[in-house]
Order: structure tokens, then sequence, then C-alpha cells
């Protein structure tokens, strides 16, 4: 059976798909000596380079993408390498069995919390895909008092200079003398949108921390700079939200 091969090399743990079709466009997949086209179908027994670099892909049935859950601490920046210097959420990570670690959505270098790695390039793809519509969910100290008209407003929604955005929910989660916390939903991962959003109210975010992503939860036992596989049932429940198959794995 032949497939489309960003999703094949997704698979495989190279990229996200996505990162695959802008590598198909910048000329940097081969397939069988030619440059390869961007939605080319392959079975996978083509001789496949990326950067001159032969891939080979396995010929036996694929097991289960590798996933972690990662605590992000303020100062670290979500890039594999960065200009500047700045530490990097990829130095604390282990070494995966097969593949690389793909990033599932970013974080700013000043926002903590949860972050997704996996080595399934077509799972982190589903993830990070707005039709998917998976729920983030982040904890905010807002600095000063927040008028209560406001967060019903931010339900509704409000124009960014990026367009249309709101979240599914705001809650009150507490606060003493001039900060108070909420805890907000949102849909989609477009850059520092839950900041925005209350800037566009003329607030100030002085905190940020996703909790959530999907079916997963940050732990409170889960240290910054610090790691954990996911369980079974929840590789199994972020597989479903994804809208996929999960593939099998030896170990559960």
């Amino acid at each position: 059976m032949q497939e489309r091969l960003q999703k094949v090399l997704a698979r495989a743990g190279l990229g996200s798909r996505r990162q695959v079709e802008d590598w198909i466009r910048e000329g940097r997949v081969q397939v069988n000596g030619r440059p390869a086209k961007l939605g080319q179908k392959v079975s996978g027994r083509e001789r496949i380079l990326v950067d001159g670099r032969r891939v080979r892909l396995a010929e036996s049935e694929p097991v289960a993408g590798e996933v972690i859950a990662y605590h992000k601490p303020v100062g670290e920046v979500c890039s594999r390498k960065d200009p500047e210097g700045r530490r990097t959420v990829f130095a604390s990570l282990p070494k995966p069995r097969a593949g690389r670690w793909i990033s599932v959505g970013r974080l700013d270098i000043n926002t903590a919390g949860l972050l997704l790695f996996t080595t399934d390039g077509e799972l982190a793809h589903r993830l990070m895909h707005p039709s998917q519509e998976i729920e983030r969910e982040y904890a905010v100290r807002i600095l000063g008092s927040v008028d209560p008209a406001i967060p019903e407003r931010l339900v509704q929604g409000v124009e960014l200079e990026d367009g249309f955005a709101r979240f599914t929910a705001v809650e009150e989660s507490g606060g003493t003398g001039a900060n108070r916390w909420y805890h907000v939903i949102i849909k989609e991962g477009r850059n520092r949108e839950v900041r925005r959003l209350w800037e566009s109210q003329g607030l100030t975010v002085s905190r940020l921390a996703r909790v959530r992503y999907g079916p997963v939860i940050l732990e409170r036992g889960l240290r910054p700079g610090k790691w954990r596989p996911l369980s079974f049932r929840e590789r199994h429940q972020l597989y479903r939200a994804a809208g996929l198959a999960e593939r099998r794995s030896g170990k559960k």
C-alpha cells in the first residue's frame, strides 16, 4: 500500500508532517535520486534521502511512538538549538529508542508547564492541527483587578491582530493582594494567544503555566525540568483524541 511521503516520514519520527512538508518544498528530500514532490506517494521500498542521508523505513509493523510529558521551566526555549545560547527544552530529554523527539506545540520562554514530546510525527501533527480542537488548559496570574465582564467577553471572543480568538472557558481560582489566578481553556495554539487575549483587555499576565494538554495533566509531583513517560492509558487516550488508531507496542 502506498502512502503520502510526508506521512511516512512523519510516522518514522523524522519530524511533524508540517516540518516534512517544508523540507520537501525546500528540496531537502529525494526519492530514488529525484527531488521529492509534495503529495508524492511511496511504498516504503524506495531509496529516500533527507539532507543527503538515507532514511531506512522499518519493513515490519511499527510499534507505538514514544510519548513523554515534560515540565518546562521559565527560561528555556523550545528550539533544538538557540543562537543566543539559552538552554533548550531538548537538553533535558532522554534519548528516544528510535527517531527523534518532536515537540507537540511550543511554549514561549516566559511560560512554564506541560509540554508533550513524541517520536510519532503523525501524532504530533494531529494533536497540533486546529481541526482536532484539542483542549489546552492554562493557569494564569493576572496583575490587578479584573472587571467581572471581562471573562465573559473573552469567552465570547475578541479580534486580535491575526484574527478572531476566544477562550472556551474562564474560571477564577483565587489569589491574594494584587494578583488573581484564573484557569482558562483554549482549543488552538497560536503564538502567545493566551497572553494576547488578556492583554486585549488592558490586563497584564504576570505568570502563565500550561497545566493540561488534551487528556494529559501536569502532575504536581513532576518538578520543573523533569519528564516522565505517559502511561499506557494516557497514550491510548491521546491517540484517540488525535483521531488515530494506536499502533502496537510490546509494553503497557
